[in-house]
């Protein structure tokens, strides 16, 4: 039977490196459901092999498509793929990827508190798979919203896989940090783009300040009209459904404040440092704009809000959250106050 073998990305984060092959052997067993139908898990799954003292995940598959290959290629933590062979010798093979831009688009910005890329990737795409039928997820234009979106790690992602990217974060000097390194990587790379400011206003009410960026690839990209949105506001999440219509987003990401050093902003507009107001508050909110047959997907800190409790939100807030098996192998520790979980749900069509 033909196999497959994963080559683990090292983390630059030595605590994310530790789960990252467990977390990646849940990943692909979430997308297999979502997207392969099922083929991988029915012939075992994943397991995590060393190889000449090198970690792999080692797939057990039948001849795998082009595109089935491509969400192989597109794993949160893959580095490189390989064919492995009866008589153990590795092959490599060319991966397709989703990604348009160089990867320092994704690597340049550092500061405390930021999301790690590898783990932003794997709710992306868990989020995207629950919303999008596989077709749609390798090759389709997808409007993703982080509504707190801070400098931008989940929308840099959704650049590189060609997708439209809205934020919106409570922090003026991270979304001012943010917007400044958009446009300053944007002209060191010399991609042609378009740049506009704006206010938000509502009912004579002012939301926030917005602004928008159109950017493409190529010059001949942009010709045709293969533009990309990149779309920063800088306003109070629960104001999003005053922002954007209803249903407007395919999918909607975000890593939730661990309520150690992340603040928020709840519904009197008082500062807050709970996690499960915010939430609690912000869900119906966020659901309220995703499309019918759309997704979101949350990161949280387990220590300061249970599983169990966060389900329940989504759950009054309309959602249908996935309880597979893969989906509750996803935990993993942060630091000794955090321990992170994610869990994904999608909107009744």
């Amino acid at each position: 039977m033909p196999q497959y073998a994963i080559l683990v990305h090292p983390s630059a984060n030595r605590v994310y490196a530790q789960h990252a092959a467990r977390l990646m052997r849940g990943e692909l067993l979430a997308l297999d459901g979502l997207l392969l139908d099922g083929r991988l898990g029915a012939l075992g799954g994943p397991v995590e092999r060393t190889m000449g003292g090198v970690g792999y995940l080692v797939v057990p598959a039948p001849d795998l498509t082009e595109d089935e290959l491509r969400v192989l290629g597109n794993l949160s933590s893959l580095l490189a793929l390989f064919e492995l062979r009866d008589d153990g010798a590795l092959v490599p093979l060319d991966v397709q990827r989703l990604d348009r831009y160089d990867d320092d688009l994704l690597t340049i910005l550092k500061y405390v508190g930021k999301t790690n890329e590898q783990l932003t990737r794997l709710l992306l795409n868990l989020t995207a798979a629950a919303a999008l039928p596989l077709e749609d997820f390798l090759g389709s234009r997808v409007r993703v919203l982080d509504p707190m979106c801070g400098r931008g790690t989940t929308l840099n992602q959704a650049l590189m896989y060609g997708w439209d990217a809205y934020g919106v974060d409570v922090d003026r000097r991270d979304v001012e940090a943010y917007t400044a390194f958009a446009e300053r990587w944007l002209k060191d790379k010399r991609l042609k783009h378009r740049v506009s400011s704006s206010r938000v206003r509502v009912a004579g009410k002012n939301l926030g300040r917005r602004t928008s960026i159109e950017l493409a690839a190529s010059k001949e990209a942009y010709r045709a009209g293969d533009v990309q949105t990149l779309e920063v506001t800088q306003g109070d999440t629960l104001d999003t459904d005053r922002m954007y219509r209803a249903g407007f987003f395919d999918v909607v990401v975000a890593d939730a404040p661990y309520g150690i050093q992340h603040g928020s902003v709840t519904g009197p507009r008082t500062p807050s440092r709970s996690p499960r107001a915010l939430l609690a508050d912000a869900i119906p909110v966020w659901a309220h704009l995703l499309r019918r047959g759309g997704a979101m997907g949350l990161s949280w800190n387990t220590k300061v809000l249970p599983r169990e409790d966060l389900v329940e939100m989504l759950v009054d807030a309309g959602l249908d959250p996935l309880d597979d098996a893969p989906f509750h192998d996803l935990a993993h520790r942060v630091d000794q106050a955090v321990e992170r979980d994610l869990v994904v749900a999608s909107k009744p069509r």
